[in-house]
């Protein structure tokens, strides 16, 4: 495992650790039975899914980008690729219930995100934890299960099975997510997409590419039709997001006593140190030691 960079986990990495045999390269489903002897991943790290996770019994702590939550027994919470987690500690009767799917997963499948107003959880980068009811996580269950099943045993119809069951839990979390947050504004779903698609560029491109004129490019649209559009969805503009991701990394990474700030600078792609001490303190009002210093004594 690299010191200088935050892990990113395959859906199979995971499933290994915790003892799953493989299912798909593009899905997996984990449904535990209180059978967790001591926290797996003690690290930060992505994955290379979208997913949602339930908790069905006890209570998990995590940081989700260094913003701390606690999910307690009948609560679900959405995850994406961007998403550093960190586990921090869960009780000891924990039990959960996991669906991680990729993007290909849905492309694949012939989602069309311009079509299903179900996946527009994809394309934001804070989504709130949802209080359930337990007749809603038994029929989570009951559809994770149905997913895993399928694709086991691969019978009559299976692919088809498996797609539909996945379009009704997405229609079904968007449905409960509208319940709670019933004021929430509803944007235009091809902007949602343009979304979509940009955030996953960004999250596989930001060390290296930090130029709006890169990203609209690679989506075929203006510098400035792209932050309008990227304004609208996310409230933020196309630097706005960049920036915003690099000091969310910088952050976790001066998180790490291992890497000297200059390993960090190095990592993230900066001129030098001081370049990137200038671009740390100008988004955070704070020098990167200083950071490290106050990240300390917390």
């Amino acid at each position: 495992m690299a010191d200088n960079t935050i892990i990113k986990h395959t859906i199979h990495e995971i499933a290994e650790v915790l003892g799953e045999p493989l299912q798909s390269g593009d899905f997996y489903v984990h449904i535990s039975q209180n059978k967790f002897e001591n926290i797996p991943f003690t690290y930060p790290f992505r994955t290379d899914n979208y997913g949602l996770l339930i908790v069905r019994q006890g209570k998990l702590k995590i940081l989700l980008n260094l913003i701390s939550y606690t999910i307690q027994k009948n609560e679900i919470i959405a995850l994406t690729p961007h998403t550093v987690f960190h586990l921090q500690d869960y009780s000891e009767d924990l039990e959960i219930a996991a669906l991680s799917f990729t993007a290909d997963f849905i492309f694949k499948n012939s989602y069309k995100i311009i079509e299903i107003d179900a996946f527009s959880f994809l394309v934001n980068y804070h989504i709130p934890k949802l209080k359930l009811t337990s007749k809603d996580v038994k029929l989570f269950v009951k559809l994770f299960q149905i997913i895993k099943e399928k694709n086991n045993d691969k019978t009559l119809f299976w692919n088809e099975i498996i797609t539909n069951s996945f379009g009704v839990i997405m229609y079904y979390y968007t449905s409960k997510f509208k319940e709670t947050y019933p004021n929430l504004e509803i944007k235009n779903t091809r902007y949602e997409e343009l979304t979509f698609r940009f955030l996953k560029l960004l999250n596989e491109n930001f060390k290296e590419e930090r130029s709006v004129q890169f990203y609209a490019d690679i989506l075929c649209v203006t510098p400035g039709h792209l932050s309008k559009i990227l304004k609208e969805v996310s409230g933020k503009t196309v630097s706005q997001l960049i920036n915003e991701i690099v000091v969310m990394e910088a952050k976790i990474m001066l998180g790490n006593h291992k890497l000297t700030v200059a390993q960090v600078a190095n990592e993230l792609q900066f001129s030098d140190q001081s370049a990137f001490g200038k671009f740390f303190k100008k988004h955070t009002g704070i020098s990167p030691l200083n950071y490290r210093k106050s990240n300390i004594e917390k």
